[in-house]
């Protein structure tokens, strides 16, 4: 009897599993507003004096980031996933870091095992992306070197794979 009367006060209600399902759901899928762009890429330094031109024929997922920002870092672990299985399709990710020095972002990278591009935000490059009012904000170029789409919080794994698998298909 007691062990029924214990049970019975800690059971939760609908409204309370409702409630952490939701919780949940945000937390492995958070939420972001995908827009869609059609215009061309600028033509800004990525790293070792190479520009993002010289990327075209492939696509590319530029990202506007910092090691002090908590759903950057949530992102990424998702973005190295999806650069790893797909580099061979020819994507590739630019990680502008908006930290006070290179130093900092390379030790991050490194000591998360994360591969892809993570220079600093050279001056003007986001003002070149029509200004980065939050992080993170990332922008998905297709291989003619165009932005299609702008996005407004974090990515996760399956809406890279919506995005840029058709992209890719192309």
């Amino acid at each position: 009897m007691l062990t029924r009367e214990f049970l019975k006060k800690w059971t939760p209600s609908p409204v309370t599993l409702l409630l952490l399902g939701l919780i949940a759901y945000v937390w492995f899928r958070p939420p972001a507003w995908v827009e869609e762009i059609s215009q061309p890429a600028p033509d800004v330094p990525t790293v070792s004096g190479q520009r993002l031109a010289d990327l075209r024929g492939q696509v590319v997922l530029v990202n506007f980031w910092a090691t002090w920002c908590p759903y950057c870092r949530h992102e990424m672990p998702a973005m190295q996933e999806y650069f790893a299985a797909h580099q061979h399709q020819g994507f590739t990710i630019v990680a502008y870091s908006e930290d006070e020095s290179q130093a900092i972002v390379d030790d991050f990278m490194r000591k998360e095992g994360y591969t892809f591009a993570a220079p600093l935000t050279p001056a003007g490059v986001s003002a070149a992306f029509g200004g980065v009012s939050r992080l993170p904000t990332s922008f998905i170029i297709d291989r003619k070197g165009h932005i299609r789409q702008k996005i407004s919080g974090q990515v996760h794994y399956g809406r890279l794979e919506d995005l840029v698998g058709p992209l890719l298909a192309e």
